[in-house]
């Protein structure tokens, strides 16, 4: 097809996304799988169409079909190396086997976002995730040198991960760290769970707020190993509230209205990859988070009055 006039100019990736209604995010994956091409020219999706061009593009068939996006994802700091999104709940960070929704990484890239070419296919930028059943930040990079010096800042451990979590009964510490490695359990692909197999993992938490048969804590993540507050708190015997996949009370989920797993990131520390100056991005609880944390506190109030 000709390159129409309105979209002479654009990058090959993002005019593409607008003649065939799809994604950034899938535009340059047909472009780099060699599925496009501009006649009498290299093609790269970084191409600046030009008046003239001619675009050939293979036929997609179903599963080509446009990805979905994520229209309200929040967008909590961003500058030319780095964007830190307010991930809402049921937006994976990247695309992956048996997921059709929504991600950070396509949402970012359908809204014209530029983001590092660096890191795996499919995951450009992407330095550390969160579960698509877990809300709050997560940080991609934009700029190559962001990747490089943020991979390394997480690998050594020097990111603060914040996290706020509503786990069952009653923790008797006040504060404590869980030191227990984390692997792949043996039942099912997608649980993890405590083995000595695994890799390293340490959780800190403290308690933020006693609720009877339940407690607010704030979690520390020293490593980030997949689904790891949720698997050590369930190894101790207090799963997060609403977890259902590692044993949380159904009951109590449905009496709150609450359809996963309480957990939020609520706050990350790091230093600026370019500028070196420390850089702190924090949160609130989204709607639903909110709501159950309320009706369990009013719960707790009133026995207390009794």
């Amino acid at each position: 097809m000709p390159a129409p006039e309105a979209l002479i100019g654009l990058r090959l990736d993002m005019a593409l996304a607008k003649m065939l209604g799809i994604s950034r995010a899938k535009a340059s994956e047909l472009i780099r799988s060699d599925q496009v091409r501009l006649l009498n020219r290299k093609v790269h999706k970084a191409a600046i169409l030009q008046p003239g061009d001619v675009v050939e593009v293979d036929e997609m068939d179903e599963e080509d079909a446009p990805e979905p996006v994520s229209e309200d994802m929040a967008v909590a700091y961003e500058d030319d190396d780095i964007i830190v999104v307010d991930k809402p709940v049921g937006v994976a960070a990247h695309t992956s086997p048996g997921w059709d929704g929504p991600t950070v990484l396509g949402s970012l890239l359908d809204r014209g976002i530029h983001i590092t070419s660096l890191g795996a296919q499919g995951r450009q930028g992407i330095v550390s995730r969160l579960d698509a059943g877990t809300s709050g930040l997560m940080l991609v990079c934009k700029s190559d040198l962001a990747y490089r010096e943020m991979r390394k800042q997480f690998a050594h451990h020097e990111v603060v991960k914040i996290y706020h979590a509503l786990v069952q009964g009653n923790l008797k510490q006040d504060k404590a760290t869980i030191e227990a490695p984390i692997g792949r359990a043996r039942v099912s692909d997608f649980r993890f769970t405590v083995t000595p197999a695994g890799k390293e993992a340490i959780t800190h938490w403290d308690v933020l707020e006693r609720l009877g048969e339940a407690t607010l804590v704030k979690v520390n993540l020293e490593t980030g190993r997949t689904h790891q507050i949720r698997v050590h708190f369930s190894s101790i015997g207090h799963p997060l509230v609403g977890d259902h996949m590692y044993g949380a009370n159904p009951v109590l989920a449905e009496r709150l209205s609450l359809t996963r797993q309480w957990l939020h990131a609520t706050r990350l520390e790091f230093r600026h990859p370019r500028t070196k100056l420390w850089t702190t991005v924090s949160s609130t609880y989204p709607p639903d988070l909110t709501e159950s944390l309320t009706l369990l506190q009013s719960e707790a109030a009133a026995k207390l009055s009794e």
